[in-house]
């Protein structure tokens, strides 16, 4: 196999685990904290938490890039409070375990074409940057936003990148991403990793986070139902028997009648429906003519 070869076998098989180093950093990073601040890690958790906020890019090259944005938050009850943990965990004693964590972290991962395990690790290049020190400085929730939403459109924005699993290299020829990422989409589907071959093997998330370092994904669903729920019923939504609806009582029916087939009245669908019927029924009569008589 040629040194091109192995070389984008590697990215690939690097993309597939990434997700998979990326836990392993999250797991490892508690017990750094400890030792750089010298404590047990059971008496670190109780005192101090590691939330985060990390998304991916791919790099011009195609190997996996992640970004994150990572606090220590003081140990609390409260899902919603943010308390500083106190003057012993500086950014520097954060930034020292970090590098720690990434360092450490690796994964195995199956290469499903002959069975291989390949251990997978981060690079050299861990790039750790204070961006607040203590309570000064305060950074923003905006600043955040700005920050994880360049990075989140990078991620999408190569160019030509398929947006769907690519099944056979017999569709590669026709994508107009650049050849490097065709070689790399087509070295994809070579080891077994053609589910996600399109995005060059990498198969996470786009963006995750710790459940406490901001506001939930299903919270902001329910509040977004409960607002449209308010605009469609502003007097609160009823049953179909005018009765106020209770969300805790579960109606079961028991009888089911048959309504009918087709449509019940005469929409613009309905019309389109039966028209493309008509012509179907014209293009199986024209068919049948032009066979003749058996």
């Amino acid at each position: 196999m040629c040194p091109d070869c192995y070389h984008y076998e590697g990215a690939v098989i690097f993309n597939a685990g990434a997700a998979k180093v990326w836990r392993r950093f999250v797991t490892y990073l508690p017990r750094h904290l400890a030792r750089t601040a010298g404590i047990r890690v059971r008496d670190c958790r109780e005192l101090v938490r590691p939330r985060f906020v990390k998304v991916y890019e791919h790099q011009a090259r195609g190997v996996v890039h992640y970004h994150a944005v990572i606090r220590l938050d003081a140990n609390v009850k409260d899902p919603a409070a943010f308390v500083h943990p106190g003057p012993l965990w500086t950014a520097e004693l954060l930034a020292k375990a970090v590098k720690l964590a990434a360092a450490q972290a690796t994964a195995l991962c199956l290469v499903p074409a002959d069975r291989r395990m390949v251990l997978v690790r981060f690079g050299p290049q861990t790039d750790v940057r204070t961006v607040r020190s203590g309570t000064e400085h305060a950074l923003t929730r905006e600043a955040v936003a700005n920050y994880i939403a360049k990075y989140v459109t990078k991620a999408v924005g190569i160019p030509g990148l398929p947006k769907l699993p690519v099944r056979h290299v017999s569709e590669i020829p026709s994508l107009r991403c650049p050849a490097h990422h065709k070689r790399m989409i087509e070295t994809a589907l070579r080891p077994g990793f053609g589910r996600y071959a399109h995005q060059l093997g990498y198969g996470g998330h786009p963006i995750t986070k710790s459940r406490r370092y901001s506001v939930t994904f299903g919270r902001i669903r329910r509040e977004r139902a409960e607002y449209r729920k308010a605009q469609r019923w502003p007097d609160g939504e009823l049953d179909p028997w005018g009765r106020p609806l209770d969300e805790r009582v579960v109606l079961v029916l028991k009888d089911f009648a048959f309504a009918g087939v087709g449509y019940a009245s005469r929409t613009p669908a309905a019309e389109l429906a039966l028209a493309s019927a008509d012509m179907a029924r014209g293009d199986l009569r024209l068919i049948n003519s032009l066979s003749g008589p058996a």
